[in-house]
């Protein structure tokens, strides 16, 4: 994967790949923030709370990111379009995207519903299980809100716009703290729900969000959005275009989910430990989700990009961008680990006062440290081949890494063995380390196959 950039060239490439990623990456930031907002708060009323609260995102937050994955496929199909100059075909796309995520939101609303059934099979405690299904049961209402948002966001991002979407992110998690407080607290005659009103308060920011950005983008001047509005002659469902989506956007929502259910899943394997062993998890897990809010944001940059050069057949600058993206991808992994290491006491005592809980969690920061290269490094390279609308193999590549390999190990170091919760970052470590290398050897492969292609 050496091949020659000049500097000129890359300062060009990075100034682009900035210009998108920092509002993308502003967006991520405030996503993230509802679950750590959310954490903050139930921490503030009890470590049970807290840890119901993480269970419950345990389990609808890679449902989320299965929906969303899938409809960011719409994002490398605008892009393409972008690149062939064919602008016209924008609205189409995106309305099709709009009836798919209909359908996904109402599919995941139920799921979400039926979610708290398997919590006693999962092996959660028993004085977990009641607030973490009223979370559930709040948060599901917001599951078509962002399946709709998903495909907007995209919308937006992939033509070249994605500073409205940043704004009403930024809106959204403003609104987040009053709502949580208003629901956990049980004020205005609102219901007292503790912990569990956090996915009452998240379901309504989701919708808040949705109804802002579909306002924009229906009255906005910008030539963009002007060019392509996709509301006007708003046509029936097209089984041609929704396979085509569904076909690039379905392996990458199971990779997302692949990925995203491992770090996810580890409040439900951790559970059986006890509330501080949990807890403790969650703080760990909620500053690591932060930090890699960065280089999942030059990702989908770079997925925009590599998508425009894809349907331009340019190699020379397909490649150029491609190390572009990985150059920063190292130089902002080394950052963050940097960062975890001088500033762990601050990071954990942000999210608890309970010294018991910040010790763990300082420990367990130590393993976040490992991973932050591997875990950079393999979204990009996903980021880069979802350009190139390849996403089966790396579907598979997934599969193998986070669920054949890293899960069950982690399941194994933290029930079976006496290494407790750090047992289950171990094992997040080795599938991050095999997946970087097989989407890499993944990633050489394309090249050399798009350099006899296109000659």
């Amino acid at each position: 994967m050496v091949f020659p950039l000049s500097f000129r060239d890359f300062k060009s490439y990075s100034l682009r790949l900035g210009v998108l990623a920092l509002p993308i990456l502003i967006t991520q930031f405030c996503q993230a923030a509802l679950g750590v907002v959310d954490a903050i708060m139930a921490g503030q009323v009890s470590a049970l709370d807290l840890a119901a609260v993480a269970v419950g995102s345990g389990i609808w937050l890679p449902l989320f990111l299965l929906a969303t994955g899938v409809l960011i496929a719409t994002t490398p199909l605008i892009g393409e379009a972008v690149g062939q100059d064919q602008h016209h075909h924008v609205p189409h796309i995106t309305q099709q995207s709009l009836w798919t995520a209909g359908a996904l939101g109402l599919i995941g609303f139920i799921v979400v519903n039926l979610a708290p059934n398997v919590l006693g099979i999962m092996g959660v405690p028993k004085n977990i299980q009641p607030i973490a299904t009223q979370y559930l049961h709040g948060v599901s209402f917001g599951f078509p809100a962002l399946a709709v948002y998903a495909v907007l966001r995209s919308y937006c991002e992939a033509l070249g716009r994605p500073e409205p979407v940043t704004v009403i992110s930024i809106v959204g998690l403003l609104a987040d703290i009053p709502l949580n407080y208003i629901f956990i607290h049980g004020l205005f005659g609102m219901p007292e729900m503790g912990g569990a009103g956090c996915g009452v308060a998240t379901a309504l920011v989701l919708w808040i969000n949705v109804l802002l950005l579909a306002a924009y983008t229906s009255v906005s001047k910008r030539r963009e959005f002007a060019s392509t509005r996709f509301f006007y002659g708003f046509a029936s469902p097209n089984r041609t275009q929704i396979k085509k989506l569904l076909k690039l956007g379905i392996p990458i929502g199971v990779s997302i989910f692949f990925e995203a259910s491992l770090f996810s899943l580890g409040a439900l394997v951790i559970s059986p430990l006890g509330e501080l062993a949990t807890a403790s998890h969650q703080v760990a897990l909620s500053v690591t989700s932060q930090l890699f809010m960065i280089p999942i944001s030059v990702a989908m940059a770079l997925t925009i990009m590599v998508s425009n050069r894809y349907g331009q057949k340019n190699l020379l600058a397909l490649r150029q961008v491609q190390a572009t993206g990985l150059v920063w991808t190292v130089l902002i992994a080394l950052t963050c680990m940097l960062g975890i290491w001088l500033f762990r006491p601050e990071l954990a005592a942000a999210f608890t006062d309970n010294p018991a809980v910040r010790t763990e969690s300082m420990h367990l920061l130590i393993f976040a440290l490992a991973y932050q290269l591997f875990d950079g490094w393999q979204v990009n390279v996903a980021g880069i081949l979802r350009g190139m609308q390849d996403t089966t193999i790396p579907m598979w590549v997934t599969l193998f890494c986070y669920w054949l390999v890293a899960l069950p190990l982690g399941i194994y170091l933290v029930r079976f063995t006496d290494v407790g919760a750090q047992g289950f970052w171990m094992a997040l470590i080795t599938g991050l380390f095999l997946s970087s290398i097989l989407l890499t050897l993944r990633l050489r492969y394309q090249q050399r196959r798009l350099t006899a292609l296109w000659g």
